[in-house]
């Protein structure tokens, strides 16, 4: 097991590294540094915005292939991410709004699972009856939505709620607080947003692969040979549905995270999305493929971790 998930440690590895060099040129081609100098009146001598985009190793005079061998050293050997156009470091904002990110898009993704995954195997075992239609129809209402909706929704349902009952029990702006209860009565409504914008993957994915090994030859065998229908989906049934399912944390994780920009922008969240548009809009190369990197990344550490999880779940993979 341990060097089926080295092998996949290694091509997820070389992805990424793939995947960075393709959006560091793409972002070299496109966003124009220079411009934020030349829209300023009076402008500044061109030897001066030469001298600071050289600072920033983003000055468009350079050949690409030498920025970028540049950006890669100083990026492998010195975990330097750059600067921006302003002379303003890269690391400090990256990883400060990262970490908020992960505050507002980890909690929503485990209560996703866990609900979701609980919904499919509780609507499958009852397919067709009135439980499994209500919660598919619920399921469905919250799956098809965009997240940033599901965030106005709760934002408005709670601004009701607290105009009829005047209860100040969340808040609608900002991330965190200095005590665990304002911590979280700030990150409560973007986690109950997040959560209903996904749960409804994990649900449809669970009930359609148990309803298919529930019909399977080797789960009927063992209800023909008496055992209980609870112990025979426990033992039998389940592990093997739980694989799809699996699969399905890396692509949540990304829509999550791209999602998860309009979701900052409502809640007032300081997060790497909202940080992502602003990179965009200053012309920051490196402050892009930096949020670039943060998504990579949470795409390669979500297949990751469901290759894991398979590995366990399913002896072949481990035998293999």
């Amino acid at each position: 097991m341990l060097k089926f998930i080295a092998k996949r440690f290694v091509s997820y590895v070389a992805m990424l590294f793939i995947a960075m060099t393709l959006v560091y040129f793409v972002a070299s081609w496109f966003l124009n540094p220079r411009s934020n100098y030349l829209s300023m009146r009076p402008a500044p001598p061109e030897a001066a915005i030469d001298s600071s985009l050289d600072y920033a190793n983003i000055n468009d005079k350079v050949p690409i292939i030498s920025r970028y061998w540049h950006w890669l050293q100083d990026v492998v050997l010195h975990w330097d991410w750059g600067f921006s156009p302003q002379g303003e470091g890269i690391n400090n904002q990256l990883w400060e709004r990262a970490w908020v990110s992960l505050q507002v898009v980890g909690p929503p993704v485990v209560f996703a699972i866990l609900i979701g995954v609980a919904l499919g195997v509780y609507t499958a075992i009852r397919q067709y009856r009135a439980a499994d239609r209500a919660w598919s129809v619920v399921s469905a209402f919250f799956w098809v939505m965009p997240n940033f909706i599901a965030a106005l929704l709760v934002v408005l349902g709670y601004l009701w709620f607290h105009a009829k009952t005047d209860m100040q029990l969340f808040y609608v702006t900002g991330a965190g607080g200095s005590d665990p209860i304002t911590y979280l009565q700030h990150l409560a409504l973007p986690w109950l947003a997040l959560t209903l914008a996904v749960y409804g993957t994990y649900h449809f994915t669970q009930r359609s692969y148990l309803l298919e090994t529930l019909n399977a030859d080797y789960v009927r065998t063992a209800r023909a040979k008496g055992l209980p229908k609870n112990v025979a989906i426990r033992r039998h049934a389940l592990r093997p549905s739980l694989i799809p399912t699996a699969f399905q944390v890396a692509f949540v994780l990304v829509s999550l995270v791209t999602g998860a920009i309009l979701v900052e922008f409502i809640f007032a969240i300081q997060g790497a999305g909202s940080y992502f548009l602003e990179t965009i809009s200053d012309n920051d190369i490196n402050g892009t493929v930096g949020v670039a990197f943060l998504a990579a990344v949470t795409t390669c550490a979500g297949l990751l971790l469901a290759d894991i999880v398979v590995a366990m779940i399913d002896p072949r993979v481990r035998l293999s």
